[in-house]
């Protein structure tokens, strides 16, 4: 990103136009990024994606909100009322199905820094901002002291109109990039967790309305600690397949777990998805998603988060670039599944 100053230097002989290059674009603005991922988002080259979910939060120096500036609030509002995005999720026997020529429009709509303070304010703030309804509302439930179903979250969500999407955030603590002192997934792995795990099952089988749900969201980013980094990386002898990486094989064996209990509990309102990040991190041929994927019997969506900069100085990559990335890296996971574009926003640049 650069920016251009324009000043006036007069002498003798006339006037001298300067200009110098900073560090960011003044043609690069969040309003501008919108229109060109939207545009994109719709060219027609992306078939598979057939949903977005904006993340509607500002933290530190992030300005990710859509209403960060009168003029990224307005641009959302023209973007989204095309009548491509649907605010109604539709479902056929108990799992989410994609809509041919449509995009769910869904959100974060700013529970909150833990991301699991639901409130019926944030959903219909978020909605009077957008001037457009959401079709899934995207919290987290944060495994903290206990392996705990959101029962009042999803009734919350439910009462509004709203389906409601869990995050099974696997983690004792908020601190990123470093392993969870408490939180092994090859505890999952070996039926520790399984009473909690089938009461969970138990409390969504009963919860009255069908659910989006995820485990291990963004799972090739090294900020979670279920990342493969934090559990053997690239080693191939230290757990199960001796020619599969440790790291993303003991992920893909504990989502798994989950997924089979709850079935087994007879959990057959939830559709399952699989979010990983555009962009690795860190950039070793372990870390690609499809090493992670529990597999197309499994997994009903594939997930995608697609940001651009959340804070001014960081690399600008142009909306077309990350729409085209995110698509390939979810084609080389799956290519019988729908897409979803789990995660995405920018700051005010």
């Amino acid at each position: 990103m650069r920016t251009f100053f324009i000043g006036l230097c007069f002498s003798t002989v006339g006037v001298v136009l300067l200009s110098c290059v900073k560090k960011y674009d003044f043609f690069h603005s969040k309003s501008k990024w919108m229109q060109a991922f939207f545009a994109e988002l719709k060219s027609g080259k992306y078939p598979k994606i057939a949903a977005i979910s904006w993340w509607h939060e500002d933290y530190d120096d992030t300005y990710l909100t859509i209403h960060s500036s009168v003029r990224s609030k307005k641009t959302y509002q023209q973007l989204v009322k095309d009548d491509i995005f649907v605010s109604e999720c539709i479902f056929s026997e108990g799992k989410l199905i994609p809509l041919k020529g449509h995009i769910y429009h869904s959100a974060f709509p700013d529970f909150g820094g833990t991301e699991d303070v639901v409130t019926a304010t944030s959903i219909t703030d978020f909605e009077r901002l957008a001037q457009k309804k959401i079709a899934w509302a995207y919290f987290s439930n944060n495994w903290m002291d206990s392996l705990a179903f959101p029962l009042e979250s999803v009734k919350l969500i439910a009462a509004q109109g709203k389906t409601p999407f869990i995050r099974i955030m696997y983690r004792s603590e908020f601190e990123e990039y470093k392993k969870d002192p408490k939180c092994n997934l090859r505890d999952i792995i070996a039926h520790k967790h399984d009473a909690a795990l089938k009461a969970w099952a138990r409390e969504a089988k009963s919860c009255g309305t069908d659910l989006l749900v995820e485990f291990g969201t963004e799972v090739n980013g090294s900020w979670f600690p279920w990342n493969g980094l934090y559990s053997g990386a690239g080693k191939l002898n230290g757990y199960g397949d001796s020619g599969y990486p440790d790291g993303p094989e003991i992920f893909r064996d504990a989502y798994r777990h989950i997924i089979d209990i709850c079935n087994n509990e007879g959990c057959h309102n939830i559709t399952w998805f699989f979010h990983a990040d555009v962009y690795d991190d860190p950039e070793e041929w372990w870390n690609h998603p499809k090493y992670y994927y529990p597999g197309d019997s499994y997994i009903d969506w594939i997930g995608m988060s697609t940001y651009g900069p959340m804070k001014r100085g960081e690399k600008y990559y142009p909306p077309k670039q990350i729409l085209q990335d995110a698509y390939n890296k979810m084609t080389e996971v799956s290519l019988t599944k729908p897409f979803a574009i789990l995660e995405f926003g920018i700051t005010e640049l």
